[in-house]
C-alpha cells in the first residue's frame, strides 16, 4: 500500500516540476506561480526519496518483506547487529525495548530489553 501512494506522490510531483518548468521558462506573470510550482515538485521528489530509505535498509526495502511488530524478535540476536543504549516502550505492546544496530547498514531491529 505504501508503495503505491509513494509513487502517487511521486507522479504528482514529477507532474508538479513540469509544469513548474514550462511556467517558469515561459516568462511573464506565470513565471511566479511557476516557481512555486518548481520548489513543491521538488520538495515531494526529495520527501519521496528521503522517506523510502529513512526507516528501512536497501535490502528489506528491495526484498519486499512486511516490516513486523517491534519486538517479535525471538532467539539470539543476528550477530550482524550490536546492542545500543538505546531503549524504550513500546506505546503499542507497552514493552521495553532495546535497539539494536548494523553498523554496516544502520538498520535497526528492536528487541525486548531483558
Amino acid at each position: 500500500m505504501f508503495a503505491v501512494l509513494r509513487l502517487g506522490v511521486a507522479l504528482v510531483s514529477a507532474l508538479l516540476l513540469l509544469v513548474g518548468l514550462f511556467l517558469t521558462v515561459g516568462g511573464g506573470p506565470p513565471a511566479l506561480t511557476g516557481l512555486w510550482l518548481l520548489i513543491l515538485g521538488g520538495t515531494g521528489l526529495i520527501a519521496v526519496a528521503y522517506e523510502r530509505t529513512r526507516y528501512r535498509s536497501e535490502a528489506a526495502e528491495l526484498s519486499g518483506e512486511p516490516s513486523g511488530a517491534a519486538g517479535v524478535d525471538s532467539g539470539p540476536p543476528d550477530p550482524r547487529f550490536t546492542a545500543t543504549e538505546e531503549r524504550f516502550i513500546d506505546p503499542t505492546t507497552r514493552r521495553r525495548l532495546r535497539v539494536w544496530v548494523d553498523p554496516a547498514t544502520g538498520e535497526r531491529r528492536y528487541r525486548p530489553d531483558e
